[in-house]
């Protein structure tokens, strides 16, 4: 596959940290470039490198060119712990972690203990940020809970669902956060009830049990409300449909792509929120126009929603530095918590003393249908969640 041309710095080629006040700027990637997790973390990054060489191009961040040094996470914590310390030794500015609170931590962990700024490059759990990490600790996504109330209200509301069931995948903080987004819209929506919940783990071969109580209930319900990711998702909707359960399933963004969908053949009446559209149909004629660029840099178009946030990332912590004048860790989080629906090009970003994730976003609806996914609606929830109802 085709990469750009940036500047790669070996961890260990430096003998002592380089900050602002040398010639150039690095970025460190504590990422995953083998494992499950690379499916998230590499769009991601290739799309913040995308945005880190058009700022060189323009003549760089105060003034310096931005330099990238990376190191493998394996999708292992303590082989993150090790990438984190090892950017960091190289002398970054900024720490990039990987896509998901729990994988992403311990890099996280290692620059707040150095005083560096981190942000993860599309983490959706409340924990990824001041919660915990601590202040210096950004992520550039949406909160998995926007997602879970994103896809309630708007079933709801533009689908007619008035019964659910509620199907949780206990394995990470992200799919808890996709229920319990869920589960603070879903008294407020009048006649809708949950018709019964269950859970499983993402590495279950089977979820025959759960799918024998969905059967029994009187009715089928209108929606499943499904919180996982991959890889264990694919298995899970293939056994539901399997059995012969024709309910609308709702998920959040860990499942957007169509990489997986040949494992589920003419798959429909499946439903995802998306911050942009990686089918060629997204309203925004800028993020298609992104599309290309991201093809011509990798040879390949973004898989996944999770594309976006990488470019994001660099976007906004470009715009605090510049406005900070220096790299320096609080400066730059004093000048990122000052930004007000900041413009991106997929969509603002909020980011306050209380909280570094958004919680409240415009999403694209995704439905897949006859195994195809295309963008069907949008859907902006009626109000933020409140950070007392993230953090239960």
């Amino acid at each position: 596959m085709k990469r750009l041309t940036v500047t790669l710095c070996l961890a260990a080629a430096l003998a002592s940290p380089a900050r602002a006040d040398d010639d150039k700027i690095i970025v460190g990637f504590a990422t995953a470039a083998t494992g499950f997790m690379q499916a998230y973390d590499k769009p991601a990054e290739d799309a913040a490198m995308i945005r880190i060489k058009e700022i060189n191009e323009a003549g760089g961040l105060l003034g310096k060119q931005i330099e990238v040094v990376t190191a493998d996470t394996k999708t292992d914590r303590a082989e993150g712990a090790k990438a984190g310390l090892s950017v960091i030794d190289a002398g970054a500015d900024l720490v990039v972690v990987s896509c998901d609170y729990d994988f992403g931590s311990p890099a996280a962990l290692a620059a707040e203990s150095s005083g560096l700024v981190s942000f993860f490059l599309c983490a959706e759990s409340i924990k990824a940020g001041i919660q915990g990490v601590g202040p210096h600790s950004f992520s550039a996504s949406v909160l998995a809970a926007v997602q879970g109330a994103t896809m309630a209200q708007w079933s709801y509301e533009k689908k007619g669902a008035r019964s659910y069931y509620r199907l949780l995948d206990t394995w990470t903080e992200y799919n808890k956060g996709i229920c319990d987004g869920f589960d603070w819209m879903l008294p407020q929506l009048a006649d809708a009830k949950l018709v019964g919940e269950d859970t499983f783990l993402n590495e279950d071969a089977s979820i025959a049990a759960q799918i024998t109580r969905i059967k029994a209930l009187p009715q089928e319900p209108d929606a499943i409300m499904l919180c996982t990711m991959m890889p264990g998702a694919v298995s899970a909707i293939k056994q539901i449909r399997a059995a012969g359960i024709n309910s609308m399933i709702l998920n959040g963004s860990g499942v957007d792509g169509s990489y997986w969908l040949s494992a589920v053949p003419d798959l429909s009446n499946f439903f995802v929120p998306v911050q942009g559209s990686v089918y060629g149909d997204d309203p925004n004629p800028a993020v298609t126009a992104f599309n290309a660029k991201y093809k011509e840099a990798t040879g390949g178009d973004p898989s996944t929603q999770y594309t976006y946030p990488g470019y994001v990332m660099i976007d906004v912590w470009a715009k605090a530095v510049e406005r900070a004048g220096t790299t320096d860790a609080d400066a730059v989080v004093a000048e990122l918590e000052k930004m007000n629906a900041e413009p991106t090009l997929f969509g603002p970003r909020t980011f306050t003393p209380e909280l570094h994730h958004q919680n409240q976003a415009r999403y694209l609806i995704v439905e897949t249908k006859a195994g195809k996914p295309g963008v069907v609606d949008e859907w902006t929830i009626s109000a933020p969640i409140p950070v007392a109802d993230l953090m239960k």
